[in-house]
């Protein structure tokens, strides 16, 4: 009677001895890939709680504790900041800030254009940028930060509103030494809430914005007055403060303008 399967006599079948250290390999990256997918659903959820809750600190903010420093740092909601503090830093950051999805191409561009001459590179960061480096990263630039920043500011503009993107960068923005925050500088600067802060002061804290280790309010310097001076002009060609206003729910009448 003929055997139903071919093989030799007396050895038995076996199975073909998996390689042990090709399985270590698929283990190692099945569990890379479960902690990138867990580490990314992490970020959303901490993304969508901020969408509601008050921002407790920064990266920046810790950074600068873990220095010695003592950050002044109050939040304060997006009804109770004058009008022309939201537009007076479009203008002076970011003024295609309701155009774009968290990078402006055209800015870059040019960037890429004058940075061929400029002896100090000029920088093309949108307002969503600032906000992810400011609130989950670093100072010290390199690739590393830039990608994480890149990821980053995606995934804000996919979890927040521009409004409420606009809101952190003005919470958690440096405005000077130890000051963080519209409400800190406005309190330190001009001794009022960020409620009363005029065109002219919401223009002097935007001056300042790009770099508050070198440019002071305290006093301004000439520079700082001069660049207060052409925001206050690049806002009146936006527009004004009513430029923002579709960023405002209807029938809104804490907002102050």
């Amino acid at each position: 009677m003929a055997t139903p399967f071919p093989f030799r006599s007396g050895r038995p079948l076996t199975r073909r001895r998996q390689n042990p250290q090709r399985g270590f390999w698929r283990r190692l990256v099945r569990l890379l890939g479960w902690g990138v997918l867990g580490f990314v659903a992490a970020l959303f959820l901490l993304l969508l709680i901020f969408r509601w809750i008050p921002i407790p600190t920064s990266a920046f903010i810790l950074g600068h504790q873990w220095k010695g420093g003592r950050p002044e740092y109050t939040w304060v909601a997006w009804q109770h900041i004058s009008a022309t503090m939201p537009i007076a830093a479009v203008a002076a950051e970011d003024q295609r800030f309701l155009e774009h999805w968290g990078f402006d191409l055209e800015a870059i561009a040019e960037a890429i254009q004058e940075n061929r001459w400029r002896a100090k590179p000029r920088g093309a960061s949108t307002i969503s940028q600032q906000v992810a480096k400011n609130l989950f990263l670093w100072h010290n630039s390199s690739w590393l930060r830039k990608g994480l920043e890149t990821g980053l500011t995606v995934a804000i503009e996919i979890c927040w509103p521009k409004r409420r993107i606009l809101e952190v960068y003005l919470n958690i923005a440096q405005f000077g030494p130890r000051t963080f925050g519209v409400h800190a500088a406005s309190r330190r600067y001009f001794d009022i809430p960020p409620s009363r802060l005029d065109g002219r002061q919401a223009a002097l804290l935007a001056a300042v914005l790009p770099s508050p280790g070198n440019y002071s309010l305290s006093p301004p310097s000439p520079f700082v007055n001069q660049r207060a001076d052409q925001i206050q002009e690049q806002v009146r060609m936006l527009g004004g403060p009513g430029f923002l206003g579709i960023l405002d729910p209807p029938g809104n009448p804490s907002r102050v303008r």
